[in-house]
Order: C-alpha cells, then structure tokens, then sequence
C-alpha cells in the first residue's frame, strides 16, 4: 500500500524507489527522529542517512546521491551556488544553539567576554562568524579584546572547558548539556540566539535547514509537500514528548537519551517554512555575506533558493 501511495504522490517515483534523507548527528536531525519512527512502522518508503561530519554530505548532493538533506543554512547557501541554483531550502529546522559557557561565574554579558580566552570549534564556519558578528556588534574586537582557541572540533572545547578552573567556551547543544552534566560548577552564561536577537537588525540567527536538490522537488512536488507535513509533525512531536523523543535520539544513534531529554527543550528545534522562512534565512545569510561571502559560496541566494514562496 506504501508502494501505490508513493505512486500516487509522483508518476516519477517507482516501486523500488526511495526517498532518501540525509541529516547531520546533532540537533538538526533530532526533530526527525519521530518521522524515522513512523516511517519504520508505516513504511512512507524514506531512506534515512545519518552522517557525522558536514563533508560527508556536500559530496553526495552534487553527486545526486541524496534527494532531502540537513544542513547547516551557510552550507545551503554554498551549495546552491556550486550547483548554481540546483538546491532550494525547505524549511528551516534549527534556530540557535550555540552558548557561552564557563567553569565558574565571571561572566554576565557580552562586554565581560573582554580579556578571556575563548575556546571555541567551527573557524572559518557559522560559529565563527556568528560570533565575530556579536562581538563586534557589541564594540569588541575578536581580534584584539580577548584570546579564542580555536580546537578542531567540539568535544575538544568540552574538555578544554572541563580541564580549566576558570575556563570559557562557545560550544552548540547537546555538548552544553554534556558539560553541565560533567561538571556542576559549569554554567550557562550567554545564549548566542538571545544575544543576537537584542541586536534587533531585523535577521535570526539560524542554525540548520532541510533542504531539497531542485531536480527532485521539480519532479515530486506531492512528495516533498507530503514529507514538509510529516516533518512538521515530527518536530511538534518532539518538543511536546521529550522523554519519549529522547529515547528515539538513543534509538537513531545520536545522543544518550539522558543527555537528549535535557538538551531538546535547549536545541531550538522548529520547522519553518515560505514567508517566514525566507524572511528569517535571508536576512541571516546577508549577515554572514557581509562579513565573508565565501561564507554563503560567494553570493547570496536568489529567490528560487527559498521552496514554496
């Protein structure tokens, strides 16, 4: 029945066909995991793909090895430059999420950060430049005011916070929770998503989106529209159940649901789509455009990067 319902959907997809998923280990792929749970009972014919490393999955979307894919929104954006114009945005799926924390108390706003060290991951990616754009937004050089340690990725900054007394690092949930959870004296002491959204320009800070190779949403339009319905549900899910959706975390290989149950309520996790999809993306990607534009592949996105509008 699964079979002649996706044939119905699109003369384009056949029996033996799949839709196939990828999504990033994190929280962009949290709000799918009750849509990969539906799919494993009612059989929606989706093939679900979750990669640890962001390179795993810029390959397979040139390449057409995957029809829906999460990803950061900057990769978005340079992805549908290098395939010009063959990657359209579905939805965003994750706001902010990253945070400053520290091995102590010390700081109470932006302005404290002045004369720290930092230890943070994601040079040269959105992290980066999310945090360059608050700190200078806020009359602090990131370049002469204080010292960030760049590591190689996240559970490096986790145990550079956790070996020093009086540390401070920018880390993304779930690793937030994992150092609180470690460490009682660490504290959360600025919310990036909070901090940007007092600058009040107009943008959103945004992590993650489902995104879409334009040759298949041209081709099943039935299909993605079905699958935006059901994500939709899926991160309404999530954010009602979060003892139950931390355990299918667990399930899908993500987090441990002891670390997932106290970390989705933090994880910004949203499915937002048209209008107001585009109004909150593009205004994020001209910010990261403005201070690189290699962050976003070179240009912004044109109108036909954003699905449904």
């Amino acid at each position: 029945s699964t079979e002649s319902t996706q044939q119905n959907s699109s003369e384009n997809i056949t029996d033996n066909d799949k839709v196939r998923i990828t999504a990033l280990s994190g929280p962009t792929a949290m709000g799918m995991t009750k849509l990969m749970a539906d799919n494993e009972s009612g059989g929606y014919g989706y093939e679900f793909n979750i990669v640890s490393a962001v390179d795993e999955v810029s390959p397979m979307v040139i390449k057409g090895d995957t029809d829906i894919f999460c990803v950061p929104a900057n990769l978005a954006s340079v992805l549908y430059n290098k395939t010009e114009g063959e990657v359209q945005v579905l939805a965003v799926n994750t706001l902010g999420v990253i945070y400053i924390c520290e091995n102590g108390d010390s700081v109470k706003e932006i302005s404290d950060l002045k004369g720290k060290t930092i230890y943070a991951s994601g040079k040269g990616a959105t992290p980066e430049y999310a945090l360059n754009y608050i700190l200078t937004q806020n009359d602090i050089d990131p370049e002469k005011d204080l010292n960030i340690e760049w590591k190689s990725e996240h559970a490096e900054c986790l145990a550079a916070l956790l070996a020093d007394e009086n540390g401070v690092a920018m880390l993304p949930q779930p690793f937030v929770t994992s150092a609180t959870l470690q460490n009682e004296g660490i504290n959360v002491v600025l919310d990036l998503t909070n901090e940007w959204d007092k600058l009040d320009d107009g943008s959103s800070m945004i992590t993650g989106v489902v995104a879409v190779r334009k040759e298949f949403s041209e081709k099943n339009p039935d299909l993605v529209n079905e699958f935006l319905t059901r994500y939709a549900d899926s991160v309404e899910y999530v954010n009602s159940n979060v003892s139950e959706a931390a355990v299918l975390v667990e399930k899908y290989g993500i987090i441990k649901a002891s670390v997932a149950e106290k970390a989705i309520p933090e994880c910004n996790i949203v499915c937002v789509t048209s209008g107001e999809m585009k109004n909150a993306l593009a205004g994020y990607l001209k910010v990261l455009h403005d201070q690189n534009p290699q962050s976003v592949g070179g240009s912004e996105p044109g109108e036909d990067f954003y699905y449904g509008v």
